[in-house]
C-alpha cells in the first residue's frame, strides 16, 4: 500500500484548511498515493473553539474532503470536529471511501494543565477501517499512550494503526512522540503510520504539533521520520509483512481475558 502523510499546520478557517487538504492530496495523488493521511485537527485547528467548526459527519467540510477524494482516486483521513448531542464535540478521525468511515477519540487529553473533555466528549467505540482491502486501526493523539487499544485493533484485524495527532509542543514532547509511536507499533506487532501537525505555532498556547510524522514497522524499525516542518511524504507498505511478524511474535493472539476490554 502506498501512503503519503500530509504534515500541515492547520488554521482557524476550515475553508483555508480545505484547500490545503486539496493541495496536499493532490500532489499525493499524482505520486501514486492510495491512502493520504492528514493529522489530528485538519478541519480547525485548536487554536479555535472546536464547536464554532463542528458540524455532522455528513455535513459540507466532511462531503468536500469525500468529493475530492473520489475525484482524486484516493482515500483521505483527515481529523475534524463533529456534534456531540450534549453540546460538547467529538473529535473525530475521518476516513473518505466507498464508504465513510469515522473514529471518535476515546481518550481525551485531560493532563498537563489541559481539559479537552471540557469541549469533547469521548468516543465509546474502536474502529477499523477497510482501505483499498487492508485494515487499518484508528487511533487519536492521546490514544497513542494507551496500548490496550492498540492490541484490541490488531486482534481485530488491523495490520497497520493511523495516528493522527495534534502533538502540543513542549520539554521532552518529541522524545516521548517518538518513543511512544515505536511502543504501539511492538505492543500490537503492526504498522503505525503517526502524523502530526505542524510546528510549533509561534502565537497561541493551544496545541498546534512538533511535526515528526512517523512511519514505524512491526518490530519498532522506524522506516521514516519528517522534521518539523510542513511536508508530504510517501512510503510504500507492504502489510503482509505484519502477519510474518505475528507468527514468530504472537502478541496480539494472546489471550486478552485477563483485561476488561471496555471497546
Amino acid at each position: 500500500m502506498r501512503i503519503a502523510l500530509a504534515q500541515l499546520t492547520a488554521t482557524t478557517d476550515p475553508q483555508e484548511n480545505l484547500a490545503l487538504v486539496s493541495d496536499f492530496a493532490s500532489r499525493a495523488a499524482r505520486e501514486g498515493a492510495e491512502l493520504v493521511v492528514f493529522p489530528e485537527a485538519t478541519m480547525c485547528s485548536f487554536r479555535k473553539n472546536p464547536a464554532k467548526a463542528a458540524e455532522p459527519a455528513g455535513g459540507p467540510w466532511a462531503s468536500a474532503v469525500q468529493a475530492l477524494a473520489a475525484e482524486l482516486g484516493v482515500v483521505i483521513a483527515a481529523g475534524m470536529f463533529t456534534t456531540a448531542p450534549d453540546g460538547r464535540v467529538r473529535n473525530t478521525l475521518l476516513v473518505t471511501d466507498r464508504d465513510q468511515v469515522c473514529y471518535d477519540k476515546i481518550h481525551l487529553f485531560d493532563a498537563l494543565g489541559q481539559r479537552e473533555s471540557d469541549r469533547v466528549a469521548p468516543g465509546d467505540r474502536l474502529v477499523v477501517a477497510e482501505v483499498a482491502g487492508e485494515c487499518l486501526g484508528l487511533a487519536i493523539c492521546y490514544d497513542v499512550r494507551f496500548p490496550a487499544q492498540f492490541t484490541e485493533l490488531a486482534r481485530r484485524g488491523a495490520r497497520a494503526m493511523l495516528v493522527c495527532a495534534s502533538w502540543a509542543p513542549g520539554p521532552d514532547k518529541v522524545h516521548q512522540w517518538r518513543t511512544l509511536v515505536t511502543a504501539r507499533a511492538m505492543d500490537s506487532v503492526s504498522f503505525v503510520v503517526a502524523v502530526d501537525q505542524a510546528g510549533p505555532a509561534e502565537d497561541g498556547d493551544l496545541p498546534t504539533g512538533v511535526g515528526h510524522s512517523m512511519v514505524v514497522d512491526p518490530s519498532g524499525r522506524v522506516l521514516l521520520e519528517l522534521g518539523e516542518q510542513p511536508e508530504l511524504a510517501v512510503v510504500d507498505l507492504d502489510l503482509a509483512l505484519a502477519d510474518l511478524a505475528r507468527e514468530r511474535l504472537p502478541v496480539p493472539a494472546d489471550d486478552p481475558s485477563l483485561y476488561r476490554i471496555r471497546w
